[in-house]
């Protein structure tokens, strides 16, 4: 099966499947290999998380012409979600030692101590436990999911862009 071919269900029933696929690995590296999650990854899985929605939503729909456009909007809001999260996340680990900022408190404890405009702002700020990142294959968590995110956003404009197959009338 030619993967250029595919329709725009089957390409966003396989973005769905990538997405579900990165969760999965990401909770498996959180509790078999002891990886804690800093707040930007946690935003990575969120950006994630509303990509696999609406992935899965157009692969049930699977809708025609400015519809297709529309699913196609929504999973790529969650990849810039993503990519501008991720892209946060490799300049904060690019930093000098002696620049990167103090680790802060944990996510749970932000959300339940301050407005959400207020942890928004400390989440992005960043923090020391940001800058330790275990490479997985050479290269750090955050870079895998800036590559994921663009492929993603690729697959879902070439589904949108993919011209719709007739249907056969009995």
């Amino acid at each position: 099966m030619n993967p250029f071919r595919w329709s725009y269900r089957i390409s966003f029933f396989v973005g769905f499947l990538i997405c579900v696929g990165l969760l999965g690995f990401a909770l498996f590296a959180e509790y078999q290999w002891g990886l804690e999650p800093c707040p930007l990854c946690i935003f990575q899985r969120i950006g994630f998380m509303i990509m696999a929605v609406f992935f899965l939503i157009g692969a049930i729909h699977g809708p025609r012409a400015g519809g297709r456009w529309f699913y196609t909007g929504l999973v790529l809001l969650g990849a810039l979600f993503g990519i501008v999260t991720a892209g946060r996340h490799l300049w904060i680990m690019s930093l000098p030692p002696d620049q990167i900022p103090a680790c802060g408190p944990n996510l749970a404890y932000m959300f339940d101590a301050f407005p959400f405009s207020k942890v928004l702002k400390m989440v992005f700020t960043g923090s020391g436990e940001c800058a330790k990142i275990q490479p997985i294959l050479g290269l750090p968590i955050p870079l895998w999911s800036l590559l994921w995110f663009v492929f993603l956003s690729i697959l879902a404009i070439r589904a949108a862009l993919q011209r719709a197959t007739p249907r056969l009338r009995l």
